[in-house]
């Protein structure tokens, strides 16, 4: 009655499947960055697609966050 246990050992995850993790994580987020923008500039806002990515909207956003 008297077994004794051994400690489990636990599998080394390859440094290749932590690199995929860190780097799938960075992509889901830049994509909901940019649905989220879309959902909100177009859905919200009512405005066209193609002025989501023009440099001109973003520049102005900017200016309106960080106005003195």
């Amino acid at each position: 009655m008297n077994q004794k246990r051994r400690p489990v050992a636990k599998k080394k995850r390859s440094g290749w499947m932590a690199l995929l993790k860190v780097v799938l994580i960075i992509l889901f987020l830049v994509l909901a960055l940019f649905g989220g923008a879309i959902v909100g500039y177009v859905v919200l806002g009512k405005q066209d697609l193609g002025s989501v990515m023009d440099i001109a909207t973003w520049k102005h956003v900017f200016d309106l966050v960080f106005a003195p």
